[in-house]
């Protein structure tokens, strides 16, 4: 169960509290099922989800409030709290003006900065998400978020690499050693097939279709889609089944395509790390690439040589239109810098 935290409160009635502790982590507990079960929604998106949910039942502990008995104005309170830089000493928010440099003006401590817009935006959707559902249980008779009013959020141009950028990464891994060999399988992958980082650590053996030049991946909600695999990604997975996995490879039917040294399945974190040290080695920031970065880069190079939207969602594996057509806005935004700084009209 999803214990409460903070239900702590010198004032009477902190058994009542402690009860309706119990309760909301109760109830957050079946709200996780129906998100990974019946949505179908992705790990970190339901971790996303039950971490707002947690701060939330936190603060409207120490507010002396119940999150099952919460109104318009709570919620509101709360999301307000949350955009403001916070002093963790006095337990207070602070006005910019009362932290200078990240420290607080009032004690010296180091400050926890106020949460971005989209942040907030994620948390409403939790909370909205939340509600909705107790209401449909019959466990609540009012949702206390259906009057607010979400702000929208501006979407962000997704950042990308150009080719030159890529090739140099690609060229970073020390392909005499069996580590290196995968790690330029797993770049040539990420690239040319433009997985999500968890579809690209989660693929198997089995999900190899070499024959047809397809992989087999399973993206969000459990959905899978058939992707092109390129001539290059190919021949640097197969070179890696034959050469560098035996030498990783603790158990002999092993169902993980990418190994880690010690023969467990690669993970987020380290093939993280292996990306952002290959493009520092590049020349490259480091705090500009990503995994995703790369597969932002595979989008936005088939848009620019005039690829099928339409194909390009299918193979990011968007459920909406509209989500890949944002990579039409950085050819957009491409061509404006170039007109502006060659026109000489512009």
């Amino acid at each position: 169960m999803v214990c409460c935290w903070g239900w702590v409160s010198k004032a009477d009635g902190v058994k009542e509290m402690a009860s309706k502790g119990a309760q909301f982590g109760g109830w957050l507990d079946d709200f996780e099922e129906h998100l990974s079960v019946e949505l179908g929604r992705s790990p970190n998106t339901v971790e996303a989800y039950l971490r707002d949910l947690k701060m939330y039942g936190n603060w409207a502990a120490e507010q002396g409030h119940s999150p099952l008995a919460a109104t318009p104005n709570e919620i509101r309170a709360f999301l307000l709290y949350r955009t403001k830089d916070w002093c963790p000493s006095c337990r207070t928010t602070l006005d910019k003006t009362e932290a200078e440099e990240g420290l607080c003006g009032r004690c010296g401590s180091t400050v926890r900065a106020g949460v971005s817009r989209r942040s907030i935006a994620r948390g409403l959707s939790a909370l909205r998400g939340f509600y909705r559902y107790c209401v449909a249980l019959g466990r609540l008779q009012d949702d206390p978020t259906e009057l607010i009013i979400a702000k929208v959020v501006p979407r962000r141009l997704p950042k990308s690499l150009s080719r030159k950028e890529i090739e140099d990464i690609l060229c970073q891994p020390d392909t005499k050693k069996p580590a290196g060999v995968r790690d330029r399988a797993m770049l040539e992958v990420a690239y040319g097939s433009g997985l999500r980082v968890t579809e690209l650590i989660s693929l198997r053996l089995t999900d190899l279709e070499f024959e047809e030049g397809f992989i087999r991946c399973r993206g969000k909600g459990g959905k899978e889609r058939l992707v092109p695999l390129g001539k290059e990604a190919r021949q640097w997975v197969e070179r890696y089944i034959g050469q560098a996995r035996p030498v990783h490879s603790r158990r002999h039917n092993e169902p993980a395509l990418f190994l880690t040294q010690q023969g467990s399945s690669m993970t987020r974190q380290r093939f993280g790390q292996c990306v952002k040290r290959y493009a520092a080695s590049a020349g490259i920031e480091a705090s500009k690439v990503s995994p995703h970065v790369f597969r932002h880069s595979f989008a936005t190079h088939l848009l620019e040589g005039d690829a099928d939207l339409r194909a390009v969602q299918a193979m990011l594996g968007h459920a909406q239109i509209a989500t890949t057509e944002i990579y039409t806005h950085v050819n957009r935004e491409r061509l404006r810098r170039v007109y502006d700084r060659y026109h000489p009209r512009a």
